[in-house]
């Protein structure tokens, strides 16, 4: 308790110095923790995708369809349970800043594939029986402020036309991980639609999902699958879900890349910042600590002093800046509207922000510590007059 104390009246001793060397630890500690964050929301779809479940896509391109008639040739392969499929819609809703994604699914099947969609039984009903109607999850619902039965116009990009859908339900995640900020329609509907409109067209699929009972045949089924459409019209390339996730994300493998570079270069300046304060403190106080190992204190007492000094400085900073996060992450949230589906201030991001104050204040406190450790008394006393 004395200690304490005593390192408390030395850390304040020079307030202005210390307050502003803590606002600097805060700002450096929130910037690292909110970088971290973006980097966790990229990899939020790998991190919420299931290992039982596999896409099938073209082997050429995602942009190439695949005929609906692999649907039952895929039910027969051994090993798959369950089949769905979707396509991606690119609807605008009102302007092109109100981005969110789109699927024409098959909503039986492609339900049961996806449990972690939390939607009550009669919204789930009200759906099925609607081939216009469509469901969303709750954080675009409440980015739109859309209620059940709502009207919801999208203007067709890959899909010409304007498209009117009835909200029958509103999903939550059955984790905070889980992607909230999707819109789910029925793909009969617009194949019936495209296939009206243009002849020759439809009765395609962007994707299948496949569901599977053992994540260790996820590899076996994959071959089997991409085996049977060989040297066919449309080959097949089919990946775990995680895998098909991570193709998204190595799109952005550089600016990743460098958003982590920001933020750790971030915690270098600081540190450097923190350990010139360090250093004026112990210039300031070589006299002080001449006079204790005058009075036969040791160097190992001198030197947990300034440890102590410098990491009670970074654990206040740390703590207020991981505490600040927590609302900047909120409120970064909400003004990236549905960008980031999944932006969530996880327990090890905070974690690594402690880790980050604690090693600033160690490594700030080194050498004026070894430094005031080795000081001659003679010479520091000197230094008093």
């Amino acid at each position: 308790m004395f200690l304490l104390r005593l390192l408390l009246k030395n850390a304040f001793r020079h307030r202005l110095r210390t307050l502003l060397t803590m606002v600097g630890l805060v700002v450096a500690i929130c910037a690292f923790g909110l970088l971290r964050t973006i980097v966790d929301a990229w990899y939020a779809g790998v991190e919420g995708s299931s290992s039982t479940r596999l896409v099938t896509r073209s082997n050429i391109s995602l942009t190439f369809a695949l005929p609906l008639s692999y649907a039952e040739r895929l039910r027969a392969v051994d090993g798959v349970r369950q089949v769905s499929w979707a396509n991606w819609f690119g609807g605008v809703y009102v302007t092109e800043r109100n981005f969110f994604p789109q699927f024409a699914v098959d909503p039986p099947s492609y339900l049961a594939l996806y449990p972690e969609y939390r939607l009550p039984d009669e919204q789930k009903l009200a759906f099925l029986r609607d081939r216009q109607g469509a469901v969303v999850g709750r954080k675009l619902a409440d980015k739109f402020g859309w209620k059940l039965g709502d009207t919801i116009p999208l203007r067709g990009t890959i899909y010409p036309g304007t498209w009117s859908f009835t909200l029958r339900g509103i999903w939550d995640g059955a984790e905070a991980r889980t992607d909230e900020s999707q819109m789910l329609v029925h793909w009969a509907y617009i194949n019936e639609a495209i296939r009206a409109r243009f002849k020759g067209r439809g009765e395609q699929v962007g994707v299948y999902i496949l569901g599977i009972a053992e994540p260790a045949d996820a590899a076996a089924v994959g071959q089997r699958v991409d085996a049977l459409f060989a040297n066919s019209l449309a080959e097949t390339m089919t990946e775990t879900e995680a895998a098909f996730q991570l193709s998204f994300v190595a799109m952005s493998e550089a600016i990743l890349a460098a958003v982590q570079a920001v933020s750790f270069i971030i915690v270098l300046i600081i540190m450097a910042v923190m350990a010139n304060t360090m250093a004026m403190t112990a210039r300031e106080r070589l006299a002080e600590y001449a006079t204790l190992k005058a009075l036969g204190f040791g160097p190992g007492f001198v030197t947990r002093l300034l440890f102590g000094e410098s990491l009670l400085i970074a654990a206040l900073g740390g703590a207020a800046g991981i505490a600040l996060t927590l609302p900047l992450a909120a409120a970064f949230r909400s003004a990236a509207g549905t960008l980031f589906p999944v932006f969530q201030v996880s327990p090890l991001t905070m974690a690594l922000q402690g880790l980050a104050a604690l090693g600033v204040g160690a490594v700030a406190a080194a050498w004026p510590a070894w430094r005031m450790g080795r000081i001659d008394i003679v010479a520091g006393l000197r230094h008093m007059g």
